[in-house]
């Protein structure tokens, strides 16, 4: 069964060659929206999260709101398992999909075949899967025989394409999205919405960040606020959009 728990989450991250509460240290403060604070061998380090508790269970689509630098992004990377908490649990129970970079494992001097590979691994799938799934991949992305070509030979588009196609072929059972994903021309963009809904509807737990109230509303059961990286507030979205957007 999905689940997510948030006992005491903290992530620091240390600042080098930093100078205290210099200008710049302070500077540094606004532009992040964390904390500054010092660890016992008197570095200065930025609190992207601090105290996180919250649990997520079954059938939420939590949307993540709040200002840029409150830790919304540093939150998903936790439930993505790319950074890991210093303080606090951080349990997640499921297999997770991260939407935040669809690009990310595109070697552009490797064929689109040998990418479908390399991305799909990225994504937990394994070379049989891949492998049974290669043909859809190829149809949904329209590459044809560029297939065997060097990414670094297509346009930005068939690069989206591919990437696209590889990244919604699995089907999480916690999915993470950084917006609203929009790939493409007006043709296969109607296809990637379609396909994206999907995912979204099959996931067990979603989990997005966006500044769209309108996504929000139309997604989510519940959002949580953060500032500071801490929740400010954690409850029905149309609550949490309210108090954020006023009106």
């Amino acid at each position: 069964m999905a689940h997510i728990k948030f006992d005491s989450v903290s992530v620091e991250f240390p600042i080098f060659n930093a100078n205290g509460r210099s200008l710049t240290s302070r500077l540094l403060e606004a532009a992040t929206g964390g904390r500054l604070d010092r660890d016992p061998d008197g570095r200065v380090m930025v609190r992207a999260l601090h105290g996180l508790d919250f649990e997520i269970v079954e059938g939420e689509r939590v949307g993540l709101i709040g200002h840029n630098g409150a830790g919304k992004s540093t939150l998903l990377r936790v439930l993505s398992r790319v950074y890991w908490p210093q303080l606090g649990k951080a349990k997640i129970a499921g297999n997770v999909t991260s939407l935040i970079d669809i690009g990310l494992g595109i070697n552009p001097e490797a064929t689109g075949r040998e990418n479908v590979f390399i991305r799909g691994a990225l994504l937990g799938l394994s070379k049989q899967e891949l492998t049974a799934k290669f043909d859809e991949i190829v149809a949904f992305s329209e590459l044809g025989d560029f297939i065997e070509m060097p990414v670094r030979t297509y346009s930005s588009g068939m690069h989206l394409r591919l990437a696209f196609a590889v990244s919604t072929v699995v089907r999480p059972e916690i999915l993470l999205m950084d917006e609203w994903l929009s790939v493409g021309d007006e043709s296969f963009k109607h296809k990637a919405e379609e396909r994206l809904t999907n995912l979204v509807d099959t996931a067990k737990i979603l989990v997005i960040a966006s500044h769209s109230r309108d996504l929000l509303e139309k997604t989510c059961t519940r959002a949580l606020w953060l500032e500071h990286g801490q929740v400010k507030m954690d409850a029905p979205v149309h609550e949490v959009t309210k108090a954020y957007f006023g009106n």
